[in-house]
């Protein structure tokens, strides 16, 4: 990490600093911060994180980026934040990185107005949970105000009004999948609770008491974009919507006007003052389109409205400023979050998600990255490849002496029509043969497994170029679904329509589970929220040296393909290989990125610091699949079957207590002194029994019966007592005497 990269992240180090001094021995339950947060935080951090209850929920646990992600945002927002009544980002950076405000124009920035209330950014890297972490802070936030609420209190530091920002349709869907299940077939558009993160995964989410409490929450008051302030909600809001809804610089730009007397009124003036909405022009008068325009005006005014709000913003480096000609400027949508909080002072959080919360200053050599100023917590990719929470990379680059650079720019025809270069077709041969690789590999030893190649190009322009070539290459393009080639760009859903898009949206996003499609074109449609787990190749044929693009680029197959704990070793020996220097010993969980020079520098950073590696050749004649062996049943092995005996449980004798056959018994007057004696037994018996699992051991004899004595004085002396104790204490059970009249001394 570099000083300045240091200096930039100087809040989210001290914040670190202090929540771990603060949540020492939180897994015994012995921390600083259960004295320091509500009843109800205290109940989730030891629900969550108690040592008791993790190692319980064995293999669903927030992984160590996710619960420092959790717990920085707790110590910010409750802890810090308690009892004042305004907190803002610079108040924050007063508690934990008062020095990073003396450096540079961080305090200038910090100072402004748009962030004049709390703001969190978590530096998460793709594929390592954000969501989880978004629906963990939710959980928190609305069980804390119904605690409040109920003791008739109105906490400023809490809230039950969310809203869940998606920078496109793809993540929005997905955020809708997470909080209300997967959509059902036939269905009229309703969906399974059922299969939604909140419902599958309450296990670790909330205790068993406060369950039905979420549940009824979650289901009663999602609104997806198109019901934001007209669907009835219960006693709170989920809104959940993409950046679009909030996109319209018409209602949130204030035009200083003059009024001149006696000048001619601008046309336009007077179409504004009588009309509610001008028509558009691009879309003439479409009343679809005035509708939508409409619609959002009232979202922003009920937005706009509310008491208190907390806003989600996912992959949120789309909604900060950017720069052109040198000059800072926001975007649009940033501004109807602006408009929205000002009446809300603390009561309005914002709470940023992004693998790349930063932006690109500069060109060439002076290019550089400038991070947000509210970053909180910084779990960064090679965290994520440290910790095995992602795929390794490698990247596939050709071992040929003098090989030319390769041409990675489509070229253009006297028409302008597009073609592949030849370095193109190199890329993609290359990427096609690992891919044949991978297939056969895998299917040794899981048939159900499906890798998949992304190819990602410059324009809409070039995709049918690519399909084009596969074709020739001898794989299947027609257009169906069944098709090899899946195109996918960013007019798709318009040249297809919504009804004939939802099954292409259906198989995009299940790929996993299908043979075909094997191949996915694309352009920059699936640069975020498509989170599938089978991406195993990349070939990277856009000219962007845009470092975030990359990074999105990258993130698109960093997820796990391989979860099982049979494939751990293997996994954890490529790491190491890796970060030796060497090829890795085979390609479980490995993503594989064909040569492209804009990526080089970003792989050389990562080759230093021994995360990523590279392929060559001799990975030809090496299996992808390591040491794994498929072991499979051999021919006639059912004359070899034989069951192995388990424990279904252990076995409980029962003894039953028959009643006295009193026939059966001995007369008392036959029998000698001797004999009746010997009928009394020799005292009570002791047994130990474990209480947990009743489990009887180690019997013993206490004596203490009234005719085992040594002499007549002894005897009497027993007698009496025992008759006393008789009042107020049970006789041994062994003990059946019989008090006669006797006549003494006959």
């Amino acid at each position: 990490m570099t000083q300045s990269h240091t200096n930039q992240l100087a809040l989210s180090l001290g914040l670190t600093a202090k929540t771990n001094q603060l949540c020492l021995g939180l897994e015994s339950g012995t921390a600083d911060i259960l004295e320091l947060v509500t009843p109800t935080t205290a109940e989730l951090l030891m629900w969550w994180f108690g040592e008791d209850r993790v190692l319980t929920r064995s293999g669903l646990n927030f992984h160590s980026g996710q619960k420092q992600a959790i717990l920085n945002a707790i110590v910010a927002h409750e802890v810090l934040g308690k009892d004042r009544e305004h907190w803002t980002l610079l108040d924050l950076y007063n508690a934990c990185a008062p020095d990073a405000l003396l450096t540079g124009t961080r305090l200038n920035e910090v100072a402004q107005a748009k962030h004049a209330h709390p703001k969190y950014c978590f530096k998460m890297a793709t594929g390592t949970g954000k969501t989880w972490v978004l629906q963990a802070l939710l959980i928190w936030q609305m069980l804390n105000k119904t605690a409040a609420l109920a003791q008739g209190m109105n906490d400023a530091r809490f809230t039950r009004q969310f809203m869940v920002v998606a920078p496109g349709l793809i993540v929005y869907e997905r955020l809708l999948d997470a909080f209300c299940g997967k959509l059902i077939e036939a269905g009229n558009g309703s969906r399974d609770f059922a299969t939604s993160d909140i419902a599958r995964f309450a296990d670790l989410f909330m205790p068993d008491a406060h369950r039905d409490a979420v549940f009824a929450f979650v289901r009663g008051n999602v609104c997806n974009k198109t019901e934001i302030g007209l669907k009835a909600t219960g006693n709170g809001l989920i809104a959940i919507t993409n950046w679009h809804l909030l996109n319209d610089s018409d209602l949130t730009e204030d035009v200083q006007e003059v009024e001149a007397l006696g000048a001619p009124l601008d046309p336009q003036q007077v179409i504004n003052a009588v009309l509610p909405l001008s028509p558009g022009r691009a879309t003439g008068n479409s009343l679809d389109v005035l509708d939508r325009r409409y619609a959002r005006g009232n979202v922003l005014e009920f937005l706009a409205g509310l008491p208190e709000l907390m806003v989600f913003n996912d992959e949120a480096h789309h909604i900060h400023e950017f720069k052109r000609e040198g000059e800072s400027t926001e975007v649009e949508w940033q501004k109807s979050l602006s408009k929205i909080a000002e009446t809300k002072g603390r009561r309005f959080v914002q709470v940023d998600f992004s693998a790349t919360p930063y932006n690109d200053v500069g060109a060439g050599k002076n290019k550089r990255k400038v991070y947000f100023p509210h970053i909180i917590t910084d779990f960064d990719l090679k965290s994520a490849m440290r910790a095995g929470l992602v795929k390794s990379i490698v990247l596939d680059r050709r071992k040929e002496i003098g090989a030319l650079p390769l041409a990675f720019k489509a070229e253009r025809d006297d028409q302008g029509n597009p073609t592949l270069s030849e370095g193109q077709r190199v890329m993609l041969r290359a990427g096609l043969k690992k891919l044949q690789k991978l297939e056969v590999d895998f299917a040794r030893i899981d048939p159900t497994r499906h890798p998949k190649m992304l190819v990602v190009c410059e324009d809409t322009s070039v995709t049918p170029c690519v399909a084009e070539f596969f074709r020739d290459e001898g794989l299947r393009y027609e257009k169906d679904l069944d098709d090899d080639i899946l195109l996918i760009d960013s007019g798709k859903k318009a040249e297809l329509g919504e009804r004939d898009w939802a099954p292409v949206r259906q198989r995009l996003f299940s790929v996993d589970h299908h043979v075909k499609p094997r191949v996915i074109v694309s352009v920059l449609m699936l640069r975020e929220g498509f989170d599938v787990n089978n991406i195993c190749v990349i070939v990277p044929l856009r000219s962007s040296q845009a470092q975030i693009l990359l990074e999105q680029t990258i993130g698109r197959g960093l997820r796990l393909m391989w979860r099982e704990d049979d494939y751990a070793d293997l996994k954890r020996d490529n790491r190491e290989r890796i970060n030796a220097g060497q090829e890795p010993g085979s390609l479980l969980d490995v993503l594989s990125i064909v040569e492209h020079p804009a990526f080089q520098s970003f792989y050389d950073e990562l080759i230093q610091e021994g995360l990523a590696g590279t392929t060559g050749d001799d990975m030809d004649n090496t299996s992808a699949i390591g040491d794994v062996i498929a072991a499979e049943l051999r021919e006639g092995f059912e004359a070899f079957d034989f069951g192995i005996p388990f424990i279904l449980q252990e076995a409980d004798e029962v003894r039953d207590h028959h009643p006295l056959d009193l026939a059966t018994l001995p007369a008392f007057t036959t029998m000698t002194v001797t004999q009746l004696t010997g009928l009394l037994g020799q005292g009570d018996t002791f047994i130990s029994q474990d209480l947990q699992s009743a489990t009887l051991f180690g019997d013993y004899r206490v004596d203490g019966a009234v005719m085992n004595v040594g002499g007549y004085n002894d005897y009497l002396s027993r007698l009496t007592r025992r008759i006393s104790q008789a009042l107020s204490e049970p006789l041994p059970k062994n003990l059946f005497t019989i008090f006669k009249p006797v006549k003494i001394g006959s």
